[in-house]
C-alpha cells in the first residue's frame, strides 16, 4: 500500500476501491509512530500543499505495496536533501544512495528542488533515496565555470517568475536569456518588474519588456505596499513556480510578500553601484497560502543557455517570424544574400539589437551542446567554412573581386 495523503484519496473515493482500504482504516494504520519525525510537525501528512496530485499518484503507483514512501524535495545540499512527505519533514543522505539511482556521468540526475522521489526505509529508522520520478519539466541551466553539461535548477515547474528590478536600467538581454530557459523548460515564464517604485515610468518599463518577452505576462510590482501582488498570487496558485533573477533584484522580499511572512531574509543595496547581495545561499520550496508552491533560488550573476533553441525561437519570434522570408533555410542572417532579417533591420521593421541578441543566445546554446557532443564539435569548422565561403562570394558579388579590402 502506498503511503497517500488521506485527503487525496478522499477525493477520489471511488476510483481505488480495490487497491486502498477506506481513508479512516488508512489514517489509523499510518498514524505517526516514527519517532524521527515530531509529532507537531506542521507538514505531516499534507502533501497536497506541496503539490501532490493525480499525476504524481500515477508516476508513484509502481512502487505501491512494497513499504516505499513519496516525497517531494524542499532543500538540497552538499550532504543531502530534505523531503516533505506524508510522515512530515525527512532528510536523506547521498552517502545512502545506492549506486545506479543518481548517475554520476549525468549532471541534471541529482536531486533538485520540486522533484518527486521514491524514499525506502533504512534499519536504523532514517530513509534512503530509492528512486526519483519522471520530472514534467526541468528548469536547465550550463553548468557553472569550466563544467561542461546542464544543472537542474529546479524540475516539475509550471511557472518561472523572472525578477526584474527597476532601480536600475533594466538589461534586456538578461530578461531575454531568462525566458527563453523558460519556455525551453517547458514552463510558462512569467516577467515581474520589481521596486517599482523607483522606476521613473513604469508604464514604459512595461512596454519595453513586453517587447523582449513575448508571450509572457508582466507585472509591476510594489512588494512593500502590496501593489501587482494580487494579480501575480492568481498566476502562481496550485502551481509550481520558481523565482529567477540577479542579486538585489528583489527577490526575498517578493518572496515574503507572496508568503505573508518573513520567511526570506533580505539585505539592502550597495548605493555606490545598485548592486545586491546573495540574501537567499539555496533553493528551497515553500507552500503558497492561496495553494501551490514557490521554489526560490539565490541570486543568478551569469545563466549559461543549455538545449534552450526552441527556447530561443520563441523568445525571438519577431526574428523568427521575418526568417521564413530567407532564400536559404540555414541563413545565418549575417551576409547572406536575400536575408528577409537584415532587410527588417535595415527598414526598421526589427531592431538590430534583438537580432544580435537572437544570434549571440544561439552561438551560445551552439557552443554548450558541442562541448558534450563530439559530433557537433567536428561540424564546427566544416560550418565555419562554408559560412565563411558564403560571406566571400556574396562579397565578390557585390563589391567585385578583391573589392571588398577597398571599403572604407
Amino acid at each position: 500500500m502506498p503511503h497517500t495523503p488521506d485527503r487525496f484519496l478522499r477525493r477520489f473515493p471511488d476510483r481505488f476501491p480495490d487497491r486502498f482500504p477506506p481513508t479512516d482504516r488508512f489514517a489509523e494504520r499510518f498514524a505517526p509512530t516514527d519517532p524521527a519525525v515530531p509529532e507537531e510537525d506542521p507538514d505531516r501528512g499534507d502533501l497536497l500543499r506541496y503539490g501532490w496530485n493525480e499525476h504524481v499518484f500515477d508516476a508513484f503507483s509502481p512502487y505501491a505495496g512494497q513499504g516505499l514512501l513519496p516525497g517531494r524535495v524542499v532543500r538540497v545540499d552538499r550532504g543531502g536533501c530534505r523531503l516533505i512527505t506524508d510522515r512530515g519533514a525527512v532528510r536523506v543522505e547521498h552517502a545512502d544512495t545506492p549506486a545506479g539511482v543518481i548517475r554520476d556521468d549525468d549532471p541534471t540526475a541529482p536531486p533538485c528542488p520540486g522533484d518527486w522521489a521514491v524514499l525506502a526505509p533504512l534499519p536504523d529508522g532514517r530513509w534512503r533515496l530509492h528512486a526519483l520520478l519522471p520530472r514534467r519539466t526541468v528548469l536547465l541551466r550550463s553548468g557553472a565555470g569550466r563544467r561542461s553539461g546542464a544543472q537542474a535548477l529546479a524540475a516539475n515547474v509550471d511557472r518561472v517568475v523572472v525578477a526584474v528590478p527597476l532601480h536600475t536600467e533594466p538589461v534586456p538581454g538578461r530578461t531575454e536569456r531568462l525566458v527563453s530557459l523558460a519556455w525551453a523548460a517547458g514552463a510558462q515564464p512569467v516577467v515581474v518588474l520589481t521596486k517599482a517604485d523607483l522606476a521613473p515610468d513604469v508604464g514604459q518599463a512595461i512596454t519595453d519588456t513586453t517587447a523582449v518577452a513575448p508571450g509572457a505576462p508582466v507585472l509591476a510590482v510594489r512588494a512593500r505596499t502590496g501593489e501587482g501582488l494580487p494579480a501575480l498570487a492568481d498566476l502562481l496558485a496550485h502551481v509550481t513556480s520558481v523565482v529567477v533573477g540577479p542579486s538585489g533584484a528583489g527577490k526575498s522580499t517578493l518572496v515574503n510578500a507572496l508568503l505573508g511572512r518573513e520567511e526570506q531574509r533580505v539585505s539592502r543595496i550597495r548605493e555606490s553601484d545598485g548592486r545586491g547581495r546573495h540574501t537567499t545561499t539555496s533553493r528551497d520550496l515553500l507552500p503558497l497560502p492561496g495553494g501551490g508552491v514557490l521554489i526560490d533560488t539565490p541570486g543568478i550573476r551569469g545563466v549559461g543557455v543549455w538545449g534552450a533553441r526552441e527556447g530561443i525561437r520563441r523568445t525571438f519570434a519577431d526574428v523568427e517570424e521575418h526568417a521564413g522570408g530567407c532564400r536559404f533555410a540555414d541563413c545565418s542572417h549575417t551576409a547572406e544574400p536575400d536575408c528577409a532579417v537584415l532587410a527588417a533591420v535595415e527598414n526598421g521593421e526589427l531592431p538590430e539589437r534583438r537580432l544580435a541578441g537572437y544570434r549571440k543566445l544561439l552561438r551560445e546554446e551552439a557552443r554548450e551542446a558541442s562541448r558534450t557532443d563530439a559530433r557537433l564539435r567536428a561540424d564546427r569548422p566544416r560550418e565555419f567554412k562554408r559560412r565563411h565561403r558564403v560571406m566571400e562570394e556574396h562579397m565578390n558579388r557585390k563589391y567585385g573581386p578583391g573589392g571588398r579590402t577597398d571599403r572604407r
